[in-house]
């Protein structure tokens, strides 16, 4: 079972909801692609589920799937899993966030739908490349090896 989390959305303590059975199945199976497509990279780590990320003295995010720069330990590309109860902190302020600190990629990953959304950080904030769904295939230039078919992150459990 889950438990709730704590993030810190400028300045603000924000306690979340622990994640529902279908958000873990589709966290675990979208970590388990990442990692195998990581596995091998020297300069790109993936946190844990919910790792919490230091992104400023007054913001302390906890996404869903981290990967962040080993030289570093800056976020490069955060998933979040939208959930129902609480989706306006994800779909809006965490988004507002993540533009204003020029994430490079953020995937929405929204159960209620089933399908996700690709954003790249541009001169002109985050910009939505595209939605998926159903067959088509979540990629990302930046990791060669990974590719996930859409309806099997959504997949019901088995």
């Amino acid at each position: 079972m889950s438990a709730p989390y704590e993030e810190i959305l400028e300045g603000q303590k924000i306690l979340r909801p622990p994640p529902g059975p279908r958000h873990e199945l589709i966290c675990a199976r979208l970590h388990d692609c990442v990692r195998a497509s990581v596995g091998n990279f020297t300069s790109t780590r993936l946190l844990d589920r919910r790792a919490p990320v230091e992104l400023s003295s007054a913001t302390m995010v906890a996404p869903d799937l981290s990967l962040i720069v080993a030289a570093t330990g800056k976020l490069w590309l955060a998933a979040e899993i939208v959930g129902t109860a609480d989706h306006r902190v994800d779909t809006v302020r965490k988004k507002e966030i993540y533009e204003a600190m020029k994430l490079p990629r953020l995937w929405m990953v929204d159960p209620r739908y089933d399908n996700v959304e690709v954003y790249h950080a541009t001169e002109y904030g985050l910009v939505l490349k595209e939605i998926l769904a159903v067959r088509e295939v979540l990629t990302e230039k930046s990791l060669p090896e990974f590719q996930m078919v859409i309806a099997e992150l959504f997949a019901a459990a088995q």
